[in-house]
């Protein structure tokens, strides 16, 4: 179909300066770079207790559909999926450390899905953003990527548990540990020298070599998809709908908050959309189907859905409408009957991938005013307590709080935004009210 066609009409390529088959490439060079979240993903919420196989299905469904109508209503070339970070926090912290249920935390995952759509709703969203100083915003952003990497060095047995000192290096010679810094060094080098999937060449290269080490069973190829029912729509909203979860509830809100809307600024600008204030077409459609993507992913059984920054590899093609997210969406439907290959990879070829999520996010670091403390000490106690607490929530709260003590301890309290007051006095009595009875 050429230009004039129903392609054109829909997503105006001609004026966006592209074509049909660009936009089809470069919706498959981001689906190559992204496609690596429907194997891991099961994965992680596995650790959980949810059926992996159902989870499968459901993070190809919700890639899908998130990618699909990012397209066709908002025109971008950005992709959704289930965000990697916050799946690994609900699935090793507030499922495995806090012992709560997947079931009520999938509902703290709704609901503050819920509130992240109110507060695009009511324009909030965006006022947060720009009231949040950047020592808070990246100190989250590099904290989680620590919170990650550590993950990654434990499921590859690189990092231990240790009585004396807390932690300790593994056993360097395993199977483990040698494929799950082969698998980060592979992505590492092919990241450095451009290649968009180096992630599914990491991921692919570890479990052949753990199929020939006898470390992975050989499932299959093709299958038709597995039934959802087992997860689907069994959130416990009443149950994570609670005082006690409050927490975990804006912690998923707020990392989800700043994830999203930062990819999206920062694909759209990339793609030359972007206007000088950092807004950019279609913004308003973009938040509502990103925070009812995030909503529908909770109700069916997968973790906060946010858009991509792998959508950038396909915007570096030339991709430049939504055209390329439709491509990207109709791959992750089709990829839904390679399910016996998501049952193959070992933890320690997932790993590599989350210690190189770390790398990527701890880079946010070097725009931090290191030599004003009161921007520096926020930013370093957010970082540091995330992966030391094992807690992104707590690192938030005492980010926060640390900031207005820096600031008012300084005498600086101008610089303090009404946004950060009030989630910092929120964090305090949580911790006065609730963490100490």
């Amino acid at each position: 179909m050429n230009n004039s066609g129903l392609l054109q009409r829909i997503f105006k390529l001609q004026e966006h300066g592209t074509t049909v088959r660009t936009e089809v490439i470069a919706g498959f060079t981001t689906f190559l770079t992204m496609v690596y979240i429907v194997f891991v993903n099961p994965q992680i919420l596995g650790v959980a207790g949810m059926n992996t196989q159902a989870v499968f299905v459901t993070t190809c469904l919700i890639a899908a559909g998130g990618s699909i109508l990012m397209g066709l209503l908002a025109n971008l070339p950005v992709a959704l999926a289930p965000a990697m970070g916050l799946n690994a926090f609900f699935a090793f912290v507030v499922v495995g450390a806090m012992g709560v249920s997947w079931q009520t935390g999938m509902g703290a995952i709704f609901w503050g899905a819920v509130g992240l759509l109110l507060l695009t709703l009511f324009r909030v969203r965006y006022w947060m953003i720009s009231n949040i100083p950047v020592s808070l915003r990246v100190g989250i952003t590099a904290g989680i990527g620590l919170f990650i990497a550590m993950i990654g060095l434990k499921n590859a047995g690189i990092v231990v548990p240790n009585k004396e000192t807390l932690v300790a290096v593994g056993d360097l010679t395993s199977h483990s540990v040698l494929l799950g810094a082969l698998g980060f060094f592979i992505i590492a080098i092919l990241a450095s020298r451009n290649i968009h999937i180096a992630v599914l060449v990491s991921i692919v290269v570890t479990t052949l070599i753990g199929l020939a080490l006898g470390d992975v069973k050989y499932g299959g190829l093709f299958s038709m998809p597995t039934g959802v029912t087992s997860i689907l729509g069994e959130v416990d909203l009443k149950g994570s709908l609670n005082v006690g979860m409050a927490g975990i509830i804006f912690s998923f809100m707020l990392v989800n908050l700043f994830d999203s809307s930062g990819t999206l600024i920062g694909v759209t600008d990339k793609a030359g959309l972007t206007d000088e204030k950092g807004t950019f077409p279609r913004m308003k459609q973009a938040l509502y189907v990103d925070s009812i993507s995030s909503v529908a992913g909770a109700y069916i059984g997968t973790s906060s859905v946010t858009a991509y920054i792998e959508s950038s590899a396909g915007v570096s093609i030339g991709g430049r409408t939504g055209l390329v997210a439709v491509v990207t969406g109709i791959l992750f439907l089709l990829v839904m009957f390679l399910s016996p290959l998501a049952g193959m990879v070992p933890a320690y070829a997932a790993a590599g991938a989350l210690i190189y999520v770390g790398v990527l996010m701890t880079s946010s670091l070097a725009r931090i005013k290191w030599e004003d403390l009161t921007e520096a000490v926020p930013a370093f106690v957010t970082t540091v307590m995330m992966p030391f607490s094992f807690s992104i929530t707590e690192g938030i709260a005492l980010g926060f709080i640390s900031y207005c003590v820096m600031k008012l301890g300084t005498g600086r309290w101008r610089e303090i935004s009404p946004c950060v007051v009030v989630v910092a006095l929120l964090f305090v009595l949580k911790i006065v009210f609730i963490d100490a009875h």
